[in-house]
């Protein structure tokens, strides 16, 4: 059985309120990647940047908290977190005592670099004082307004092409949705790309973002094969790419991947989020 085969995902599982870090189930990256031609050498930079809205314990006395997790995982990682799997192992912290927000921090650090095979950046902030705020949407030019005809709903690279123009540009989609690889349930995200290089033709990179409505695949997946046929198909001298996805069971992931060396991502959520 292949690793996804075995993770919790699609499955009755019970869940678990005391702590227990071997809930986390990694997947190796590499697994995906190699289909993509990603050996050792990434053409990319970037991170795997995950809020999470139900995190709880009890301190010292067994009074509940409740905050915010912030969880930063690099790309370069060997594994990436199994979404199920993160979800059953914040719920084992719900009855679970610890001496203070510090200690919280520490085995989440523990846990998920230990799981992710590298060093995860872990924040976590109480309610009132929670920096992020709320964005419409994504800066720069939507290409959602094309007036378009779609029959195509299956990823479909050969819609990427250019134009003579040479051009810095950001642009951005509110309609990229695939599906979970196991359990094919839905996943909405907003995408936004920066680009220098050739002219992308707008229609054509919106019917290939609306390509992959019915796509099976991991968040990460899909915005490292975005990445990889754009880099393909249109040869831009500079690429970034930063989608966020919308919540499930109180987590989102918005995976970023860049040419460029963007150390930190300012917080931020779109209304969708």
């Amino acid at each position: 059985m292949d690793e996804v085969g075995q993770s919790p995902l699609g499955k009755a599982i019970s869940y678990v309120s005391q702590y227990q870090a071997s809930l986390l189930f990694p997947i190796a990256r590499n697994i995906n990647r190699a289909k993509l031609a990603m050996h050792e050498k990434l053409p990319f930079k970037g991170q795997d940047s995950w809020n999470a809205f139900e995190l709880s314990w009890l301190n010292k006395k067994g009074k509940p908290v409740v905050a915010i997790g912030e969880f930063i995982f690099p790309c370069e990682s060997p594994n990436l977190i199994e979404s199920k799997s993160f979800k059953l192992y914040l719920n084992s912290f719900n009855n679970t005592r610890f001496e203070s927000m510090d200690d919280v921090i520490a085995v989440l650090k523990f846990d998920l670099s230990a799981a992710a095979g590298a060093a995860v950046d872990v924040k976590v902030i109480t309610l009132d004082h929670y920096p992020g705020k709320i964005t419409k949407q994504f800066s720069g030019i939507c290409l959602d307004q094309s007036d378009i005809e779609c029959d195509t709903y299956s990823v479909e690279p050969a819609f990427l092409k250019t134009e003579s123009a040479k051009i810095t540009e950001i642009l951005y989609s509110d309609l990229l949705k695939s599906n979970c690889l196991v359990t094919g349930q839905p996943d909405w995200a907003s995408i936004q790309i920066h680009y220098t290089g050739q002219k992308i033709n707008h229609e054509g990179l919106l019917k290939y973002l609306i390509s992959y409505r019915n796509h099976n695949d991991f968040h990460e997946q899909c915005v490292e094969r975005i990445f990889m046929e754009i880099l393909k198909y249109c040869q831009p001298e500079k690429l970034t790419i930063h989608a966020r996805y919308t919540r499930r069971g109180g987590l989102d992931i918005n995976p970023f991947r860049s040419t460029e060396n963007i150390s930190t991502i300012e917080p931020m959520r779109l209304c969708r989020q």
